[in-house]
């Protein structure tokens, strides 16, 4: 019980230090670029005024959905790693 209390604790640190991790990313060379926490959130979003064209609001659609699935792709990669190395070892059904 002590080793899944402290497990715990360790997932509960891993889990906030995550929260202050960011990765950028972007398309459209640059146009679009977007910031996501580690934890799974959306930081922040830039879009270059350039990329801005009434007549192909799809084109910017697309660019805000790649940066997103990619910046989203990468936190999630991070926060696996990290979270891995405290369940380690452990093989308990459904930690992750």
């Amino acid at each position: 019980m002590k080793q899944a209390a402290k497990m715990q604790q360790q997932m509960e640190r891993v889990q906030a230090e995550l929260a202050g991790k960011t990765v950028e990313a972007t398309s459209g060379g640059g146009a679009v670029k977007v910031t996501v926490r580690c934890d799974g959130t959306l930081g922040g979003i830039k879009i270059d005024k350039d990329a801005l064209d009434p007549e192909d609001v799809e084109v910017l659609e697309d660019m805000i959905l790649t940066a997103v699935n990619s910046g989203l792709a990468e936190a999630k990669e991070i926060s696996n790693r990290e979270m891995g190395s405290v369940t380690q070892g452990i093989g308990l059904p459904g930690l992750m």
